[in-house]
């Protein structure tokens, strides 16, 4: 079983990073400048920014379906970020921090999920995916809920 893990489409972000802040603002979003090299998780490189970098602080909808399990929160996105795809191994965004991974079936219901300590990811996204009813996960920090990364079947 082989799994993909791809970055958010830098295209849905880009137009954000030439309005000012007030018109952030009245998206609900900010403009950020990272303050350390941790803490300000880019989810379209799946990388972490470094001071310095700018980010745009956003309401973003990850799970955008007619079901119960609708789901939307904060994410970071940085500027002239490339969304790579990570083939049977996990981001850098991963590494470090407990992950929450939510499995759901091809009707965009959850079916399973898993509570995965640093470094277990790989491990509880193949333990989901032995479950054929599970088309697809999505990965959130488990501490503040944010949203990961989805994780696709190859």
């Amino acid at each position: 079983m082989t799994y993909a893990i791809t970055g958010l489409d830098p295209d849905a972000f880009a137009p954000l990073f030439a309005l000012d802040d007030t018109q952030l603002a009245a998206r609900g979003a900010r403009r950020v400048v990272a303050d350390a090299d941790r803490g300000f998780p880019c989810r379209i490189s799946l990388t972490a920014a470094r001071a310095g970098e700018e980010l745009i602080l956003l309401h973003h909808t990850s799970h955008d379906v007619d079901t119960p399990y609708r789901s939307a929160y904060a994410i970071y996105v940085r500027r002239g970020a490339a969304a790579p795809t990570y083939i049977d191994t996990t981001p850098p965004v991963f590494e470090g921090r407990p992950i929450a991974l939510r499995g759901f079936d091809a009707a965009n219901m959850l079916r399973a999920a898993r509570l995965a300590g640093p470094g277990e990811a790989d491990g509880a996204i193949r333990d989901l995916f032995a479950d054929d009813g599970i088309a697809y996960i999505d990965a959130h920090n488990a501490a503040h809920g944010c949203f990961a990364a989805r994780v696709t079947r190859d």
